[in-house]
């Protein structure tokens, strides 16, 4: 529900939140640590953790849990996410990812006629991944924390108890989905005003929400998976013909990886391995550029776009045919990071475009935007945490589990429904990410670390879907290549190439009619969009020993550090 929020309460915020540094698309430096998120609250939730003496993992799930509350499209504890962690030198990932029910099968997402349904995908209770956030984010403060869980969830609660401001840009986000949440009734008693669009200048209040934060506190991961919030996920998945069990939930566990760990000239980069994609794409797009030698004076030439654009397309495709979760599909990671398969997408590429459907022989059937969230920390010791979440579209499937106040996921569309068919994300697939009971989706999400001399010097990551892997990948070479700084790495303009279908898309402002025309006669065909991801990202300056901060300015993120 909402109420209008008073004058009084009004200076309380604007005095609560006037002493901190933070901005969105600007340059913010600090001396002692730094969180940058989408939500301007969830940044200053973390940041006040650092200042309690927390560490970068404190204050990553502090800011996670936020998220929840206060970036709804994104942040969440109903749907999954991955997580890399450096902490006193240690790398580490954790995977959350979600995973296919028990009762999940093969054909599940195909209609009677044997084609992809997007209502089964994407909105119904068919769509429901089991959610693995408040697993993680409890395993990574168990394990890497100093805090405990009750003081680092307690902001949340308060936000979601005591309600917050509902500014501008998230009344569009909510209002724009406005038919679909006025038909739900559980969704539209927290997302509309008794039925009416919210508007500005409202305290957004989530009871229940807070309440299930509560039980969390309580109970730890057990207070999500058992109980109350699992008998009510039960039943009202049966009531709604969904395939969640007490056994899906209880047997959830988040799990711990090696990192995908490759070198780029003096850098080490750390990436997420299967079954996200993000690691092993951008470890093999750099590992290919890197023999190529770019000026700063070709940065956005039609040369440059051409060549990365052509990385991309074996990149993406490799991630088509052999990506997949590793628990159930063998991922040939050695052959996929091996300088022999560098050397032969390298030797492959010429002075013109090259035909996708040439590179791997998969049928393509086109089909007919999506939200994910990235946050990225550091602390006074160099710790760093880089964390990607999603519910995979913007407010998932719309649908709030009644009486929790939590939105719930539609990731079963990451899997491939049916070999050649598109997903929302435009992503085909193949057999290596089938549905499979228990199995986890492929995934694009690429929260990356980028040491210098085993140190933290870039912790960046993004939303954006299929578009991931390249806005990630972009910023780290205009930061490592073309010697940007975070704030101008991350709002340059940005373009991308996913195999199929067989286009650069490109942001509106990112090319010049000379590189389009360029382009074309190279055999590409090119594709103008708006925007193309949201990064956040922090970079460590080794010469002043400070931290810069940047929330792209496609979004509505904070940089805060103190």
């Amino acid at each position: 529900m909402t109420q209008r929020l008073t004058y009084s309460s009004i200076i309380f915020l604007i005095l609560l939140f006037s002493s901190q540094l933070f901005a969105s698309g600007e340059l913010v430096y600090s001396q002692n640590g730094m969180v940058v998120s989408a939500s301007e609250l969830a940044s200053e939730v973390g940041v006040n953790i650092l200042k309690q003496g927390g560490n970068a993992v404190d204050a990553a799930v502090a800011a996670g849990f936020a998220l929840a509350v206060t970036y709804p499209a994104a942040g969440n504890i109903g749907g999954g996410g991955f997580m890399i962690i450096h902490l006193n030198g240690h790398n580490t990932t954790i995977d959350f990812r979600e995973v296919a029910p028990h009762a999940a099968t093969e054909q599940m997402l195909l209609d009677e006629e044997g084609n992809y349904d997007t209502k089964r995908s994407l909105h119904q209770w068919t769509s429901i991944g089991i959610p693995g956030s408040v697993a993680g984010l409890v395993y990574a403060l168990e394990k890497y924390g100093t805090m405990n869980l009750s003081a680092v969830i307690q902001p949340a609660i308060d936000l979601a108890e005591n309600g917050f401001v509902l500014d501008y840009w998230l009344v569009e986000s909510i209002n724009k989905f406005h038919s679909s949440f006025v038909s739900i009734e559980s969704s539209k008693n927290i997302f509309t005003d008794n039925g009416d669009s919210l508007k500005m200048n409202f305290l957004f209040v989530q009871k229940d929400l807070a309440n299930t934060l509560k039980l969390i506190r309580d109970n730890g991961k057990d207070g999500f998976y058992k109980g109350i919030i699992a008998d009510i996920f039960v039943e009202q998945s049966g009531k709604n013909n969904g395939l969640i069990s007490y056994d899906d939930l209880e047997n959830y566990e988040a799990i711990e990886r090696e990192p995908i760990l490759s070198n780029y000239k003096e850098y080490q980069i750390i990436g997420m391995p299967p079954p996200s994609a993000g690691g092993i794409g951008i470890a093999q797009t750099l590992a290919v550029l890197e023999k190529y030698n770019f000026t700063k004076e070709q940065w956005a030439s039609s040369e440059y776009i051409h060549t990365i654009s052509e990385i991309l397309k074996y990149v993406f495709a490799d991630r088509a045919v052999f990506i997949g979760d590793s628990d159930f599909h063998e991922v040939p990671i050695d052959y996929l990071l091996s300088e022999n398969h560098f050397n032969d997408i390298y030797s492959k590429i010429g002075e013109t475009a090259t035909s996708s459907l040439e590179i791997h022989n998969i049928e393509y059937i086109p089909s007919g935007k999506t939200e994910t969230t990235h946050y990225s920390v550091i602390d006074k010791d160099g710790n760093a945490v880089s964390t990607t979440v999603s519910l995979n579209s913007s407010y998932g499937n719309k649908i709030v589990l009644d009486g929790t106040g939590f939105l719930l996921n539609n990731h079963m569309d990451d899997f491939t429904a049916k070999v050649g068919v598109e997903n929302q994300f435009g992503i085909v697939g193949s057999e290596a990410n089938k549905i499979v009971p228990g199995k986890r989706m492929l995934s694009t999400m690429s929260p990356t670390i980028v040491l210098n001399d085993n140190k933290p010097f870039l912790i960046v990551g993004s939303p954006g879907g299929s578009t991931i892997i390249t806005s990630v990948l972009q910023v780290i070479i205009n930061v490592l290549d073309f010697k940007m700084n975070i704030r101008d790495a991350i709002n340059a303009s940005r373009f991308h190439h996913q195999w199929l279908p067989d286009e650069i898309v490109f942001e509106s402002y990112g090319m010049t009619e000379d590189v389009k025309l360029d382009l074309i006669n190279r055999g590409h065909k090119l594709k103008e969009i708006s925007i193309l991801g949201r990064v956040e990202g922090i970079l460590y300056n080794k010469q002043n020993n400070l931290f810069w901060g940047s929330s792209d300015k496609r979004g509505f993120g904070k940089a805060v550090g103190y």
